[in-house]
Formats: C-alpha cells, structure tokens, sequence
C-alpha cells in the first residue's frame, strides 16, 4: 500500500514531469493535427447527415484539447472520493466523505490556480471547459453537477470525475431527476480510463450498477476494476473476496476477455485495524494502478486518435444509411408509408448499405437504438449522399490519421544489466568529510536549478539515458568509482535511466562527494521525493 504514514515505502516517480517531457512539444503537435483533421473533414460530414441527432453532438477544439479524464464509478462507501484525495494529498473543494451515499453529484476536479466551485450550469456554457454536451441533460442534472477547481500538480496531467456513490436496495427507487445511465455514458465516451471501485465487504452489484456497467459496452479497454480496502481483510478473506467479486462481475460484463483488476488500500488516514500480511502484495498492486495512470498522458494522446478514427467510421457509416434511406423515398406519392416500410424493415436496408458498400457489420449502429431516433425524423427531409463529403472522410482515416500517429516519438528501450551504470566500466578511486542531517533531505536539494539542466538534456518520456547524462555528471572532475555509487543510490528503480527527481539527486550527491563527505551506502529514504503521482 502507498499512504502518508508509510512514506519509506510509497515512492514513485514523478511521472507528471515524465509525461511533460514526453514532450509538450509533440502532445500539442498530435493534437493541433487531430483538430485540425476533424474540423475540416469529419464534422462537415457529422453536420451534413445530422450525426448528433443519433450519437452524439459535434466535438469543439475544447473537447479534443481535453486533458486525460480518469472517471470513478462506484457503488457508495467503495472509496471513490478518498482516492481522489489521496492522489492529490489533499482534500478538493466541495467533498464530501462519509460511511452514507455522500457525494450526490458528478464532480469534475480539475487544475486551477486557486480553490474555486464552478456550478453545473456556468460549467456547461463555458467554451474554456469539455462540457458544453452535457446542456442536453438538462437542469435537473446540471444542478447536480459542479467543477471542483484546486492547485495540484496531479490535475495539471489530469481531470478527474467523481461521480454519485450508486445506490443498492430500496434506494435505487429514488429517481435522481435525470438518466443517471445516459451521462455515465456520456463520460465513459469522453474518459481515457475508467475505474471500477469495490469495497472488500461491499461486493453486491445493484441493478443501478449493472445499467451502469452495461452503458460501458464498447470502451472495454479504457476499464480497470479497483478492489479497495483489501486491507480491510486478512490474506485467506482477501481470496475469497477476489474470487467473488470476479464471480460477480462475471455474470454482469458480457465479455470473453479478463478485466484488469487491481488490489489497492487508497487511505489518506491508515486505520488502525487494518491488516498487514498482504502488504507487499497491496503495495506492488497499488504501484502498477499509479503506473498507469503516470502513462495516462502519452496513452492518452494515442487514444484521442483512435476515438477520432472510431468517430470517423461510424460518421460514414450513418451518412450511408441516411444517403440510402432518402434515396428510397419516393418522388411524389406514397412517402408515409414507404418511411413506415423502411422503419419496419430497418436491419435488412442495413444489409443493402452493407453489400452495396462493402461495410463491415461491426460498424453499424445498433438497428433497434437507431429506428427509436429514426422515428423521430421525417426521412424525405434528409440529405442525398455527397461523394465529397465521404471522400474527405475517407482521406482523413487512410492518410491523414496515420500520418499524425508517425508523430509520435519513439520510447526508451529497455536496457541490459550491463548498460545500466555508465561508470561501470571505468577505472576507480574515492575521498572523506562531513554535512548536517539536514543536507540528506529531498526538501533542501536545489530542485528548480536541476530541472533546468535536466530539461537541456532533452529527456525523452521523462528521462535521460546513462550516455547523455555522464558526460554532465563527468564535469564534477570526482572519480569514477564515486560517479558509479552515485549512479547506484540515484537511479533507484535500476532501469539505467534518470528521471529529473533521480538526477536532481544524483547532482546533490555529487556536492556532497565534492564536500568530501563519505556517500550511504543505501540512499536514504528522506532523499527521496514523498510525493507519489506528480
């Protein structure tokens, strides 16, 4: 487990300067070029064939410069807003945390330089903001949503949704005042990773649940399922209870793939009675959730591009099955019950389009949602299909998209054991002295000046390779074999690269050696930084 009153055992790299050196520079190029491809050859097409009267209204540049969304979902008491807290270190404006269904309302906690509340409806009009689409849920959910602005390096990399705990038993009957379904979908559509939170002694799903989990259907891979407090039981209930709540899910999510499921114990306040012989195991599950999250930007960016491609296929798609169906209609005589008849026989036009165009069947709209929006529309009103227009469209999936996934810049590999500590194979000798315990603290190491020099290094993902860094930790003039153990204590997770917490480090030990202070043999956990997302 990663909390405040363990913190020897809770570091993990900053992985928001990881991602920020990724780098800007590239983020805003994928998404300048997404943009600028959606506007002028989607969205003609979406507004043509009116794409927003059947799926979903059309993207504004504010939508698509979103930051990463992470969305919790989660029966009430599971610990949705105590992770939140527990990710930022501190609590967000508006929260709420209690034992009884507290959060009655869809937050969205995002950056802002000072503490603020911004309400559902100012939220909604805001063209600064992605939330423009949700007007169409009306005021009975606007009053009921609200932006949760606060000043945190975590939120500069993320927005993050914490939505009403959902109700179990005769609750459930209470009607929220709007489809509480519908805009879970609405953010499932928008969100890059979706968290599925259990409480270890709450595992029954209630049917609120279970609508709520089946609106997911389609953004399977965006969804990772969070066991909370599994501290909470001992090694031998914590097996049990896994196997139970798989077991539950399995009757619920209709796929034949396995969910990633993560053992986790997010408390900002350890209790006291929880229990410690899965520690470990909760720890390293804790990390691999952190990690993904740390990747969330760079994924995030990958992902705006394939939701742009799935958006695009599914325009040309409907622009086929209206150009088809006001091609059916009749010139003159008989339209109302030729638009009946086509109604009535809807999956086999479907087919048609299909043969016609060579469409898989995979790309078509669910026949029965689509004829209840059909219904609604007078089908001798609709546009005749435009050859331009689907040209465009198809311009954009085979060149243009591709061309901007080329953007983005290559990973570090991994290295072997043997590339790991550029000193290693330099020839040794060593030195003596002393500095106050307060020197061996993260908080007195020139942190600012370090980034800057690690920015000059041009790190790639957020870290720097032994070659490009020896040659600056060369000019301290120390020997080799000192520059070697300095490597060792800095690179603490061993992966032969710095990110710029271990290099500040590395510079710091590095004045201490110059001082003549005799290195720890083990670092001390004090150096390094207590913070664990940012």
């Amino acid at each position: 487990m990663l909390n405040k009153s363990d913190k020897s055992s809770s570091r993990v790299n900053s992985p928001a300067q990881n991602i920020n050196s990724w780098n800007d520079e590239d983020y805003d190029r994928v998404i300048d070029g997404v943009k600028r491809i959606y506007q002028s050859k989607i969205k003609p097409l979406e507004v043509t064939y009116n794409f927003e009267g059947f799926h979903s209204s059309p993207l504004t540049d504010s939508d698509i410069e979103a930051k990463p969304i992470v969305l919790l979902i989660g029966q009430y008491s599971t610990g949705k807003t105590t992770f939140i807290n527990y990710l930022l270190d501190k609590a967000y404006p508006g929260e709420h945390i209690g034992v009884e269904p507290t959060t009655d309302r869809f937050v969205a906690v995002m950056q802002g330089e000072e503490d603020r509340v911004i309400p559902g409806n100012a939220a909604a009009v805001n063209k600064d903001l992605p939330f423009q689409g949700l007007n169409r849920f009306g005021q009975a959910f606007l009053s009921r949503f609200q932006v949760s602005q606060t000043n945190s390096p975590v939120l500069s990399e993320m927005t993050i949704i914490d939505t009403p705990g959902i109700l179990a038993g005769d609750k459930q009957r209470v009607d929220r005042g709007y489809n509480f379904t519908q805009v879970i979908d609405w953010f499932a559509q928008r969100a890059d990773l979706i968290l599925l939170l259990f409480d270890s002694h709450k595992l029954d799903i209630s049917d609120e649940f279970k609508l709520a989990i089946h609106s997911l259907r389609g953004q399977e891979e965006k969804i990772r399922v969070v066991l909370n407090k599994s501290d909470m039981v001992n090694q031998q209930q914590l097996m049990r209870v896994y196997g139970a709540m798989m077991w539950s899910l399995g009757k619920v999510v209709q796929t034949p793939e396995v969910m990633r499921v993560y053992l986790g114990s997010f408390w900002t306040e350890k209790p006291v009675n929880c229990f410690e012989d899965c520690r470990d195991l909760i720890e390293a599950e804790s990390k691999d959730l952190l990690r993904d999250l740390k990747n969330l930007r760079r994924n995030a960016a990958v992902r705006k591009v394939n939701e742009i491609v799935k958006r695009a296929r599914l325009a040309r798609v409907h622009a086929l099955i209206i150009g088809h169906l006001k091609k059916e209609m009749p010139a003159m005589f008989g339209k109302k019950k030729k638009s009946a008849k086509l109604l009535d026989n809807l999956e086999l036009e479907f087919q048609k389009i299909q043969q016609r165009h060579h469409v898989p069947a995979g790309d078509f709209p669910n026949p029965e949602v689509f004829k209840q929006n059909l219904a609604l529309y007078d089908m001798d009103k609709f546009k005749s299909l435009k050859e331009d227009l689907l040209t465009r469209v198809d311009e954009a999936l085979s060149t243009d998209l591709p061309r901007v996934m080329e953007l983005f810049p290559q990973g570090n590999r991994e290295l072997a054991e043997a590339e790991r500590n550029p000193f290693d194979m330099d020839e040794p000798t060593g030195s003596n002295g002393h500095l106050p315990p307060s020197y061996w603290h993260y908080s007195s190491i020139d942190t600012s000046t370090y980034s800057r020099q690690f920015q000059q290094l041009h790190p790639r993902e957020g870290k720097v390779s032994g070659a490009a860094a020896k040659p600056v930790l060369q000019e301290s003039g120390l020997p080799t074999e000192q520059l070697a153990k300095i490597w060792r204590l800095a690179d603490w997770d061993a992966d032969g690269y710095l990110d710029t917490d271990e290099f500040a480090v590395a510079m710091h030990l590095i004045k201490a050696a110059q001082s003549g202070t005799p290195l720890p043999e083990k670092l001390p956990s004090e150096m390094m930084p207590s913070r664990k997302l940012y």
